[in-house]
């Protein structure tokens, strides 16, 4: 029998989230972990008099590929997949991982390459307007163990941040938005922690549950040039199933010139090697999920977790306006609850996570 709470989250992303038309083409792609989630949006998909197109792996999958493709093989765009999404007007992905570190081992060169192959179609999914797309999560034993929950805990941790009033939640996060797209400067203060920039003019919007399930931050771009300082992020970035930790980040003319960490060091470099817009910033966000207190090792809740900013090295949304280009984008999150503040003009909005004077 389905829960209940994957009924409700389905028909919240088919109605609110992607908001499904009648006769419009919506892909719908996960692992084969997910299936009773797939099933629900599939299910209202129909219902809703639009075309339903799956795109199934299993949880090997991605293995499989990089410790067995050729240099021939990653280098191969897959144009048959991007052709087949070019004529979706609504795009679904699900993460659903089995083993989250099941590409520790292999070479993150192989990764990088992938990944400046393939960038087209995350910039066409993440930018273009012909397609709308939202991501989201189903809970699977792996993500409750990176958690350190049990799956019932996990599970109930997931369908809370996600089934919300997001149209009052909406309201709520307007008012931050607004304060830094008036803001000519911004500064990030917290241990071992000073960062200035200029946000690129009018470009923070708010994740109100469109884009992603949960959504719960406000963010925006910063100008390519303006970062200055040095942060160290409070929590470990994963990627690829790799963990990078004690990050250490210091900025000149928006650059980071320099990246340590106790854990991984040479892979986060590698990351921010990929390209030439890998080492700078391409998005500020705030984190504003009330019910996401908690570091859980997956960054589509982390991100949002209320009293938090996060850092993307690489490519800028281009909603927000900004320019700088990448294949990679990769959040890293500093957590303002002890000791934190975020300073507009010189004003303090924010301190130890909690907002003050914004109107």
């Amino acid at each position: 029998m389905c829960d209940e709470r994957i009924r409700k989250l389905a028909k919240l992303v088919v109605d609110y989230s992607v908001f499904v038309k009648k006769g419009e083409n919506v892909m719908i792609s996960a692992s084969t972990e997910a299936a009773p989630l797939v099933n629900e949006l599939y299910r209202q998909v129909v219902l809703r008099g639009a075309f339903p197109f799956v795109n199934l792996s299993t949880p090997e999958m991605s293995y499989i590929y990089f410790r067995n493709a050729s240099i021939a093989q990653l280098k191969k765009f897959p144009s048959i997949a991007f052709g087949n999404i070019k004529k979706m007007h609504k795009y679904i992905s699900i993460g659903s991982p089995s083993n989250t570190r099941e590409l520790t081992g292999i070479a993150p060169s192989r990764i990088t390459q992938r990944a400046k192959v393939t960038k087209p179609i995350s910039d066409y999914i993440a930018n273009n307007p012909r397609i709308h797309r939202c991501t989201l999560d189903f809970p699977t034993n792996a993500l409750a163990q990176d958690a350190e929950m049990s799956l019932e805990e996990y599970e109930d941790f997931l369908y809370g941040a996600c089934l919300q009033n997001w149209p009052a939640l909406s309201r709520r996060f307007a008012r931050v938005r607004n304060a830094f797209n008036r803001a000519k400067s911004v500064e990030i203060i917290g241990e071992d922690t000073h960062l200035r920039l200029k946000p690129h003019k009018n470009s923070f919007i708010l994740d109100d549950g469109r884009e992603n399930m949960p959504g719960g931050e406000v963010f925006g771009a910063p100008e390519r040039a303006s970062v200055e300082g040095h942060i160290r992020f409070t929590y470990p970035a994963i990627r690829s199933g790799v963990e990078v930790t004690n990050i250490f980040a210091e900025f000149r003319h928006g650059r980071c010139v320099r990246a340590t960490a106790d854990k991984n060091e040479s892979f986060l470099n590698t990351m921010l090697n990929t390209d030439a817009g890998s080492r700078y910033i391409g998005e500020l966000g705030i984190g504003m999920n009330p019910r996401i207190t908690k570091f859980t090792k997956n960054l589509l809740f982390d991100e949002k977790i209320i009293g938090t900013i996060h850092l993307a090295f690489g490519m800028a949304y281009r909603g927000c306006g900004a320019t700088n280009k990448s294949a990679i984008h990769w959040d890293i999150v500093k957590d303002l609850r002890k000791r934190g503040k975020i300073v507009l003009d010189g004003r303090v909005v924010q301190k130890n996570g909690k907002w003050r004077g914004l109107r």
